[in-house]
């Protein structure tokens, strides 16, 4: 797990609900029981400072805000990691033109982007997704990038629009994998731990975003592994929530060796 994916994690996934932010030393010490190294949060926590993820903020002591544009996405990710909204479907797809870039790193970026958003490539220079992502707009200004989007029906089988844009075999299989490897695991004692498998958890299932679009349930498969995956991630996710939540408030209330449950970890 890298650093800037990690903060990400910790924001979404813990922090965004205790206001937004939090010391540096509790982020070190949080991310350092992740095998992840204090030299490395803190470049991670400056390269999200240049990109306007993170803003840093005193309070008492140096810590760092989740920015208004990290609350928006933070919380929308939240929404479909968790699967908060239910949005009916009503048969049309969203489909956008982007101008074309010469330059190959903003393509990438471009097509990232627009993948985390839901749109599939149905050819080049164009995207389909099964709603219109409120986000699209504001990503593709900030890459000086023109567009154009249209709501439209297919004429023909909603599968085999489908088929031809998103790999359903590929991500079934990782569906199935992540399944696997999840499995029925118990709950540790322990709340570092807990802390961590919590983690891992979340990180393997927020990677879906970038490769799930959240196809309306009428043109996916009959026995789709991703609703069985869902279950299981929300039966663990749940369950290993509290220990979690105990050792980040440890940390938020200034590690380990403060509240004399051990000793505090060096780096923070």
């Amino acid at each position: 797990m890298h650093a800037r994916s990690a903060l990400f994690d910790l924001y979404g996934d813990h922090l965004l609900a205790r206001s937004g932010w939090a010391p540096i030393s509790a982020v070190v010490g949080l991310l350092g029981s992740l095998d992840i190294t204090a030299p490395a949060v803190r470049t991670a926590v400056s390269r999200m400072v240049r990109e306007g993820w993170l803003e840093p903020e005193e309070r008492e002591v140096r810590g760092y805000a989740a920015s208004a544009r990290a609350r928006a996405r933070l919380e929308k990710a939240h929404g479909r990691i968790y699967r908060t909204t239910a949005t009916p479907w009503d048969g049309h797809w969203h489909v956008v033109t982007v101008e074309h870039q010469a330059d190959r790193n903003t393509r990438a970026r471009v097509a990232q982007s627009l993948r985390y958003l839901g749109y599939g490539s149905l050819a080049a220079d164009t995207w389909v997704a099964p709603r219109e992502s409120p986000e699209l707009a504001e990503v593709l200004r900030r890459e000086g990038v023109d567009h154009d989007g249209f709501r439209s029906r297919f004429q023909g089988e909603a599968a085999s629009l489908v088929s031809r844009v998103w790999d359903l075999e590929a991500l079934g299989a990782a569906y199935r994998r992540f399944a696997e490897a999840a499995g029925e695991a118990g709950v540790p004692d322990d709340p570092e731990q807990a802390f961590t498998s919590r983690s891992g958890l979340v990180h393997a299932w927020r990677l879906f975003l970038f490769s799930d679009p959240g196809l309306p349930e009428e043109v996916l498969p009959e026995h789709w592994p991703g609703r069985e995956a869902a279950a299981l991630f929300d039966r663990q996710a749940q369950a290993l929530m509290p220990q979690a939540s105990t050792w980040v408030d440890t940390w938020l209330a200034g590690g380990p060796g403060a509240v004399g449950t051990g000793q505090r970890r060096s780096g923070a």
